[in-house]
């Protein structure tokens, strides 16, 4: 499938691929417990900077629980100026009410990712555990080792959501190698 892109980003992209180091915000959404999680590769190594989670009340109105997003993550972003950002494409099956909600999370994400002129990437779930594991169909603990393995951490990222957000970026800096040799043409078909 053919994206256009405009002429911003194409120039963002560039600027992008010469750079030593990057570095990734990734973002594992909810309304009740967002992760988040800045990851930066030099050469062959990745360094996880910042990761956690930006939580809301519960019993609080949903438009303050997305304010509440909006801000704490838009300071995140602020103060670790992300080369781009990687967000999780999300699928649900049953519950529709939750999928609401986290879809609007999700919308606060993105709209805060367009006003800070990130580019994004949206890795699907099999792709996070086949970037991470090399497995498509790995399980959350597996994910959650070999984060702990490839950042060199004493013990696995807690909470979840915040490890969960680890291997989004982790995700988010494959696809953007992949994407910046595919536009050199590195590579042969």
């Amino acid at each position: 499938m053919f994206m256009q892109t405009s002429t911003f980003q194409t120039k963002l992209w560039n600027k992008l691929s010469n750079k030593a180091s990057i570095s990734c915000i990734g973002i594992d959404p909810g309304l009740g417990r967002l992760g988040f999680a800045l990851v930066r590769k030099e050469g062959h190594s990745f360094f996880a900077e910042e990761f956690g989670c930006i939580e809301t009340p519960a019993k609080t109105d949903i438009s303050l629980r997305l304010e509440m997003i909006y801000n704490k993550l838009g300071e995140r972003i602020q103060c670790c100026s992300p080369d781009f950002m990687s967000v999780e494409k999300l699928f649900f099956g049953r519950n529709t009410t939750t999928a609401e909600y986290v879809w609007q999370a999700r919308g606060i994400v993105l709209l805060l990712a367009s006003q800070y002129k990130l580019p994004v990437y949206e890795p699907k779930p099999s792709q996070i555990k086949v970037a991470v594991c090399g497995f498509g169909s790995a399980d959350k603990k597996q994910v959650q080792r070999m984060v702990q393995r490839m950042l060199n951490l004493k013990e696995i990222p807690k909470p979840d959501d915040a490890a969960d957000a680890i291997a989004i970026a982790l995700t988010g800096i494959a696809l953007h190698s992949y994407s910046k040799k595919a536009k050199a043409g590195g590579f042969l078909c």
